[in-house]
């Protein structure tokens, strides 16, 4: 057997057993308490736990938390791990940093193996790999955004329950005991972390901006440095937060009319940018015959080359064009 043909064995074998423990590591915070309960008590126990497993079973699962314990040791002594835990986190993906790590690893393998077996060249298995990787922090993006986006928009109805909370006389921390169990997620969630934090010991002012660097909220850290300043100097928090969360509310309009002035332009932008390379990559996926002189031919490389930089001009000025700033 050649030499590569034992890689893209061993590769296809790592890939499909880190995809199938991604598969398995997805039970939620209920599920594992119930899970680790189950090793102690009754069959009523064990019951609810065996349901709560959902597909795979107890030992999939230890067996799938040695897996990802190795590799806890190897991620801690990397600068990266911390800040991969806290997109993880900002992104509303409740796992932990090596099942992250797991997945990309074992879908990019797969990718990989698939494109080298198709095209029958060892590189074709690198560009695969390394577009999964790439993919996976443009989706952590996304998730960011999203998130970042309905903790905005949720932000001014919170602050105007916050000041119904100080106006009826609660504290401020029983205020934001309130609107943790109030709200919704994502920003209940939020305010609810704040809490435990507060509870455990931590100062308010150090919890919220714990807040602040979590979800990167421009609006937040306004209302943040608001009540920092109103702890210092006084001042009536209930009326500061009424005009805090007019402005707010009305800065979200805006943002909202300006996204649906600018969405032809920015759904432009988009065909624009993935129109051809999905069609570049769909030729070559059915017929590497035909779009193989782009890359081997001079005259190929350079209308590619062109190709991209027109592209890289046009996505910049749509951005320019649809980015404005209230």
């Amino acid at each position: 057997m050649s030499p590569l043909a034992l890689g893209v064995a061993a590769a296809t074998t790592c890939a499909i057993l880190a995809f199938v423990a991604f598969l398995l590591s997805g039970p939620s915070e209920t599920d594992e308490m119930a899970r680790r309960l189950s090793r102690y008590g009754a069959a009523g126990t064990d019951a609810a736990a065996a349901n709560a497993g959902g597909v795979a079973p107890a030992n999939f699962r230890d067996l799938l938390d040695k897996v990802t314990g190795s590799l806890n040791p190897l991620l801690a002594r990397t600068s990266h791990t911390g800040k991969l835990a806290d997109d993880l986190q900002r992104a509303d993906l409740r796992i932990k940093s090596s099942e992250w790590v797991l997945a990309v690893l074992g879908i990019g393998l797969l990718l990989g193996v698939i494109l080298a077996l198709r095209y029958g060249v060892v590189w074709v298995f690198f560009v695969g790999f390394g577009g999964v990787w790439f993919l996976s922090g443009f989706y952590l993006r996304f998730r960011q955004r999203k998130r970042t986006r309905a903790f905005n928009n949720q932000l001014g109805d919170t602050i105007l329950l916050l000041s119904n909370a100080l106006k009826a006389g609660y504290s401020f921390s029983q205020a934001l005991t309130t609107v943790s169990k109030s709200a919704g997620p994502p920003i209940g969630e939020e305010f609810a972390r704040a809490t435990r934090e507060i509870q455990l010991g931590i100062p308010v002012d150090d919890a919220l901006n714990h807040m602040v660097e979590r979800n990167k909220s421009e609006d937040f850290d306004l209302l943040v440095t608001a009540v920092q300043i109103q702890r210092v100097v006084g001042g009536n928090l209930a009326e500061i937060l009424d005009t805090i969360a007019h402005t707010i509310r009305e800065r979200i309009r805006i943002q909202g009319e300006i996204r649906t002035l600018t969405a032809q332009a920015r759904f432009s932008g988009w065909i624009i940018t993935l129109l051809p390379v999905g069609l570049a990559g769909f030729l070559s996926l059915i017929s590497p015959d035909y779009f193989h002189p782009m890359f081997t031919q001079t005259a190929g490389r350079i209308m590619l080359g062109v190709g991209l930089f027109s592209m890289a001009i046009g996505v910049a000025f749509i951005q320019k064009i649809v980015k404005i700033e209230v």
